[in-house]
């Protein structure tokens, strides 16, 4: 032990005696214990167990062993990661659940796989064997063709075989087939030998191609059975003598004034090419989309051996014409009214309307006004159904009003009570009285402070408008369609005015109409909105509406509900044209295709005959005389894209409408639609804006218009629009120049001085002289020159100006052939802004 009683011993680790096998551990006593082995008692069956022996292994006195604690592995690992054993073992169970899961599905996939994979083998093999079964099929069918062609030749060998001549013994089967036993050995009966071929024709490849068969070294082209086939035909013919031993039909073709190659071969039920072929070998060069005219084809149906009948290009259009005869009574029905809201701007009548049918369409509008026409109907309270037309009022709508007011029965004309009558209101009643249509005047506004409904009937008097609290005939109503008054009157007056005119249509004869409105939507194409006067539109039915035509695909109502059919008065939407024609254009129901690609194309073709139509020598003369006398003629050219197409049209007629001789507007380009990168290529070769009303252009087009620097401006209201185009008209123009005479003056003395030149000593007789103003030098009243006046001098002093009787020195600016005697004219000149009437 250490001599020092502070220090402690130290301690050591309990470890195991390797001489004696018994453990130690550390202290300040150390036992050996000797660990005894207890060998485990076998019981046989049917022995009890014996009483337990007194253990023989127990430690001395004093001396206790201590069993090493079993270790908790679940508690162990919840303390490893902060948590409890619960939570631990919960974790566990969901991990083993997860992984119970996924082996489940991987073993479904895998299943699945596996039968994906068998069926893709049976299909595949199914279609192999279906592909040898027809191409075995194909080559049984060609070996009997071959067979009875070999046995046709036979037959016409032996025909053409001179009488009596001897032929080849032929042997009887019995002998055959014995002479086949030879050597005690059956020989087979050949096969027939394998179709002809011609020279240096391979055999036909069977069997699939694969990689390691095209790369086998065979590189040439196999024929196909079609090949062989067509080489056969072909050689029947020859022998026949060629194909002339079909007959020709002949037919009856029809030959308009012009019509193209390819059109006239498919009458005639010709190859275009052999067509073309003929007019080459009579030496016209032409292709399949050349138009020719009717004599030519009359020759050329001649030839082809046919049969002519020459009509008129323009008897397709008559043949279009709709057919006005009425119906028969039994036939018609009654139909709902048509009617249109006209009248000013601003003047309610969208307002009015949806207090009619209690929805808010003005909100809709840009700047509170109706931009386009909306076509929809109205079920009142007595039941009774009208067709609305909601007419724009701006001045620059005036031919979309002009076809409201043709297609509708009854006008409604909304007058504000506080405005009175404006010019809009004028033009709609000259719509109404052109059209011979009956007007039901709706005094607005009447809940407001200045109302006076009185003047405005009184006003209507000058536009022969008698109401009937003036005996007239005319219908006035006084409504309020913000407090929602006379609304029930009104109504009430709409369908008796209808019940009087006895509206009926017959809805069983083939459909016709009106074009309200179209356009083109992203993702719907054309939409156009048809009024159905008479008949009923169904669809599937083949309609022409102007230059365009088209099955109808969908019909659908202003609430977007499909309709299978429309009848009589029915506003809808048809989706299914080839293009957006032009509103009010009559629109009616053809036959079949072929009468509406005739008649479109007869009417493209007339346009733009009246497009191409050069100006005459005398105009053309005249045109440049006015330019040389101007001086200056600008032009503002603009590309135009609108969300329908009347607005598109209404604002073209508007900015061409603006300007004089020496600027204007001239709208190259007006159609319905977004922006796309073809406006934007039209607007950069011409050097041209784009008007963007209510559309939009594309990502491509934007930075399509950014790289060629095409402005793109943008306007929802029509009046800002057109204000803008004509300031920009204005700034085109040149300045006014006005001249204001100021004085006379005499030259009494001309004096020549050397750094001054020659100055005039002269007498103001008229009026004042100043220096800087303008000057003309009279001789024998003659005007000889026009310049500026340099020097103004009073004695030898620079003055501003002299007045009248007063004497002074006048030296000109580059001018000095001064005579006694002459007079001098003064005038100031002032450049003015000029403004577009």
């Amino acid at each position: 032990m250490n001599d020092t009683p502070d220090k402690k011993p130290a301690r050591r680790p309990l470890s195991l005696n390797k001489g004696t096998g018994a453990p130690r551990r550390s202290g300040s006593r150390t036992t050996a214990v000797v660990v005894e082995k207890k060998k485990k008692r076998l019981i046989m069956p049917g022995q009890a167990p014996s009483k337990a022996a007194p253990k023989s292994d127990a430690a001395p006195k004093g001396m206790e062993i201590k069993k090493a604690p079993k270790v908790d592995e679940a508690a162990e690992a919840a303390r490893k990661l902060g948590l409890s054993k619960a939570e631990y073992e919960k974790r566990q169970a969901a991990l083993s659940k997860a992984q119970a899961q996924q082996e489940d599905r991987d073993a479904l996939r895998r299943a699945e796989e596996a039968e994906r994979r068998a069926r893709m083998e049976e299909e595949k093999a199914a279609l192999d064997a279906k592909r040898r079964e027809e191409e075995e099929a194909e080559l049984r069918r060609l070996e009997a063709e071959e067979e009875a062609r070999q046995k046709a030749e036979a037959e016409q060998e032996a025909a053409r075989r001179p009488v009596g001549a001897p032929t080849a013994p032929t042997k009887p089967v019995e002998e055959q087939s014995a002479l086949e036993k030879a050597g005690g050995r059956i020989k087979k009966k050949r096969a027939a030998p394998p179709p002809a071929r011609s020279k240096g024709e391979t055999k036909r490849r069977r069997g699939k191609l694969t990689i390691v068969s095209a790369l086998s070294g065979d590189n040439e082209r196999q024929r196909s059975l079609a090949s062989m086939k067509r080489a056969r035909e072909r050689e029947k013919q020859r022998q026949r003598g060629g194909g002339g031993s079909r007959d020709k039909v002949q037919r009856e073709v029809v030959v308009p004034e012009a019509i193209t190659v390819a059109e006239l071969s498919n009458r005639m039920a010709e190859r275009a090419a052999d067509v073309v072929k003929y007019l080459m070998q009579q030496g016209q060069m032409t292709t399949m989309n050349d138009v020719i005219d009717a004599d030519t084809a009359q020759l050329i149906v001649e030839d082809f051996g046919h049969i002519v009948k020459r009509v008129s290009e323009a008897d397709v259009e008559e043949n279009f014409l709709i057919d006005d005869t009425p119906s028969e009574e039994k036939d018609r029905k009654p139909r709902p009214p048509v009617i249109a809201i006209m009248g000013h701007v601003d003047h309610g009548k969208t307002s009015l309307l949806d207090a009619l049918r209690t929805t808010d369409v003005a909100a809709g509008e840009a700047g509170g006004i109706t931009q386009h026409i909306g076509a929809y109907q109205l079920k009142l309270k007595s039941g009774d159904q009208i067709t609305v037309l909601d007419t724009p009022g701006h001045a620059a709508f005036a031919e979309m009003r002009t076809r409201g007011a043709e297609a509708v029965d009854i006008v409604v004309l909304v007058v504000a009570a506080d405005d009175g009558i404006m010019p809009q209101t004028i033009e709609s009643i000259k719509y109404a009285q052109a059209a011979e249509k009956p007007i039901i005047v709706a005094i607005n506004k009447m809940d407001a402070y200045e109302a006076n409904a009185q003047k405005v009937e009184m006003d209507l008097l000058q536009h022969n408008v008698i109401t009937e609290s003036m005996s007239g005939e005319t219908i006035a109503i006084q409504v309020s369609a913000k407090e929602k008054t006379g609304l029930d009157a009104l109504a009430e007056a709409i369908a008796l005015q209808a019940e009087l005119m006895e509206l009926k249509a017959n809805p069983t004869r083939n459909s016709d109409g009106l074009v309200i409105e179209s356009k083109i939507e992203k993702g719907r194409g054309p939409v156009a909105t048809f009024l159905v006067k008479r008949g009923t539109l169904e669809r599937g039915q083949i309609v022409v509406a102007g230059e365009y035509w088209g099955k109808v695909k969908s019909l659908m109502d202003e609430r977007n509900k499909q309709l299978k059919k429309a009848g009589p008065s029915t506003p809808v939407e048809v989706m299914g044209l080839d293009g957006a024609p032009m509103p009010g254009e009559p629109f009616a129901v053809v036959s079949d295709e072929q009468k509406a690609r005739e008649l479109t194309e007869y009417r493209i073709r007339l346009r733009k005959e009246k497009e191409n139509v050069k100006p005459s020598a005398m105009a053309s003369m005249e045109q440049m005389m006015a330019k040389m006398a101007d001086k200056v003629s600008s032009e503002m050219v603009l590309v135009v894209k609108a969300d329908v197409q009347g607005s598109a049209e209404a604002i073209k007629t508007s900015l061409e409408s603006l300007g004089n001789d020496e600027v204007s507007a001239r709208v190259i380009y007006a159609e319905a639609g977004g922006i796309s990168e073809s406006d934007v290529n039209l607007a950069s070769t011409s050097g041209a804006p784009i008007i963007a009303f209510n559309v939009r252009a594309n990502r491509q087009a934007k930075e399509l218009a950014e790289r060629e620097g095409v402005e793109i401006r943008y306007y929802s209201i029509i009046y800002e629009l057109l204000d803008e185009i004509k300031g920009a008209l204005e700034g085109m123009l040149q300045p006014e120049r006005r001249e204001t005479f100021i004085g006379y003056a005499e030259v009494l003395e001309v004096f020549d001085i050397s750094k001054l030149g020659k100055i005039a000593g002269a007498k103001v007789t008229e009026g004042r002289v100043e220096r800087g103003s303008g000057v003309r030098l009279l001789r024998d009243d003659v005007v000889i020159h026009e310049g500026e006046l340099s020097t103004l001098k009073r004695f030898k002093d620079e003055v501003p100006k002299v007045q009248a009787g007063m004497e002074c020195g006048m030296g000109f600016k580059d001018y000095h052939d001064l005579r006694k005697g002459d007079q001098i004219e003064c005038f100031t000149v002032e450049m003015l802004d000029r403004v577009l009437d």
